[in-house]
């Protein structure tokens, strides 16, 4: 996911993009708990995508 592509997005939908990160990023940490996860790189792309979407809601003013 690029930055780009999230500055177009509207707020709402940036919102709902930052909840389904986190549902997907505890549902990694579940999956590498219980060792079922086998590419534990997928949940530092997960975290650092969670921050692209922090960081363009609050270049548009939104508090999160």
């Amino acid at each position: 996911m690029k930055a780009s592509e999230l500055r177009a997005k509207s707020v709402e939908e940036l919102k709902a993009e930052l909840l389904a990160l986190r549902k997907a990023q505890f549902s990694l940490r579940v999956q590498q708990t219980t060792n079922q996860l086998s590419n534990t790189a997928v949940i530092r792309a997960t975290r650092r995508d969670i921050a692209r979407v922090k960081t363009v809601l609050a270049e548009k003013g939104v508090r999160v």
